[in-house]
């Protein structure tokens, strides 16, 4: 008995290059196959990540990128849902960073597109120049983290952080360029370099730390000589 064929058919744009063809293939499979709910373990990781977003700091943060950027970027429909379409473009990400800076900006050029692989592409733009910015990588979320994908991969708790650790940088850095309420964010700590002539760190390697004890007070008055008994005498 032969096995039956099962064909898909997708429509494509014939303007598309191969690799565009491929890409969008890709993603519309990803967007195919995670449509229904989430069952069993998935449901409990994406119901556990969920728990990690923070409604108040999702509204502290659109009203600073509002700030920031000026009204041109809209405002999200209310909740996580609303936040996410607003961000997962990659456009208001971009307009974001490229605020920071008062000339070269990071991203030349930021359009809005309806095909999956342009938004990553823009959210990635998005993620480098923050990284060249001063977030560190622990301080990054992913691509899949802000776009649809696999459920238990879309953590926007981890989308917040990184915006979070932006606006505290861009207020540290006080160079200008951040507009909005200082307070919205905490400072991070700085280095605090001090430096030391020669003479004293010389004078430093000639101290005995208290770990170590102390030599001020020392003297041999009272011990015997090496190899000589110790006399006990015992008074009446």
């Amino acid at each position: 008995m032969g096995q039956s064929e099962h064909r898909l058919t997708l429509p494509v744009n014939i303007s598309q290059t191969p690799t565009e063809i491929r890409m969008c293939f890709h993603f519309d499979l990803i967007n195919m196959a995670n449509k229904g709910p989430s069952y069993g373990l998935s449901r409990e990781v994406q119901s556990k990540i969920d728990k990690k977003y923070d409604p108040e700091l999702e509204e502290k943060l659109v009203e600073w990128i509002i700030a920031q950027c000026g009204s041109g970027v809209g405002r999200p429909g209310s909740g996580k849902t609303g936040f996410q379409n607003w961000l997962k473009d990659g456009c208001v990400l971009s307009e974001l960073i490229n605020s920071l800076y008062r000339t070269n900006k990071p991203i030349k050029n930021v359009k809005s597109s309806s095909m999956a692989f342009k938004q990553m592409e823009q959210i990635s733009l998005f993620l480098k120049a923050a990284e060249n910015y001063g977030i560190t990588k622990t301080d990054m979320f992913q691509t899949v983290d802000l776009f649809e994908g696999k459920p238990t991969r879309k953590d926007l708790a981890a989308v917040q952080r990184t915006l979070l650790a932006l606006g505290s940088l861009a207020v540290t850095k006080d160079d200008g360029s951040y507009r909005g309420d200082p307070s919205w964010f905490p400072k991070k700590s700085q280095e605090n370099r001090r430096g030391f002539s020669e003479e004293q760190l010389s004078e430093g390697r000639n101290v005995i730390g208290l770990q170590m004890g102390t030599n001020k007070g020392a003297s041999q008055a009272g011990m015997t000589g090496y190899g000589r008994p110790r006399q006990i005498i015992n008074n009446p």
